[in-house]
């Protein structure tokens, strides 16, 4: 802790320290040189963010764990536009990485994770202005829909396309999510698939007159895709 004091300070004598401790303790609340305390980083929350995330995505069905960008490559590279999966990120500073099919072949871009938040990992200026949601199931759900322009400062190479084409528009890619490639050894089962359908039709499931262990399950994913 930094104080700013002004000029030279007789020593304290016995009977006004505790006037003057006083005083300083008010100085210290209204002193604009002190050092702000920065906000602590609590691990609780990270712990618990990230454990509900991989629930999620274990659920899916389209988490592909620990594979290469070229296995994730070659599985979507036969996929229509649009196809989708979530892998291990093989960079030391990142978890997770998103792998789509687009109309110039699969690319990938990684999922940065900060404040317990996540979002689509960018060097442009529009960084500031990217949403950042709470587990990847949000920000996958997100995106699923209509074309949203990505751009990015290092995107992954993208099979297919020409060196020109690679160089003129490497900074920006048009996700289209429309389906996810479930992983073969992890495909959903009918329960899910129906859960998936409710999900679709309605955001408030705890309100439904089903029995109780039905609407835990429903709840435990509550995403649409």
């Amino acid at each position: 802790m930094i104080l700013c004091v002004q000029g030279p300070r007789q020593l304290l004598s016995v009977a006004s320290t505790e006037d003057t401790l006083e005083a300083l303790t008010a100085s210290v609340s209204s002193s604009h040189c002190l050092h702000s305390i920065p906000r602590q980083w609590d691990p609780t929350k990270d712990l618990c963010t990230i454990a509900k995330n991989f629930f999620y995505l274990d659920i899916s069905g389209w988490y592909w764990g620990a594979i290469t960008a070229g296995q994730a490559h070659a599985a979507l590279q036969a996929a229509s536009e649009g196809a989708f999966l979530i892998r291990d990120s093989s960079h030391p500073l990142y978890m997770l990485t998103l792998s789509v099919r687009t109309a110039r072949g699969p690319t990938s871009i990684r999922i940065q994770y900060s404040g317990a938040r996540f979002l689509l990992d960018s060097s442009s200026p529009a960084r500031p202005s990217l949403l950042s949601f709470p587990d990847v199931p949000s920000l996958v759900q997100y995106y699923v829909g209509p074309g949203r322009t990505v751009e990015q400062g290092k995107a992954e190479e993208t099979c297919g396309s020409k060196p020109e084409q690679k160089i003129s528009q490497e900074n920006t890619i048009v996700l289209k999510l429309r389906r996810a490639l479930h992983k073969p050894q992890a495909f959903p089962s009918l329960q899910h698939l129906v859960r998936l359908t409710i999900n679709r039709s309605t955001d408030c499931s705890n309100q439904l007159l089903l029995p109780r262990p039905l609407v835990r399950f429903l709840q435990d994913y509550p995403f649409q895709v």
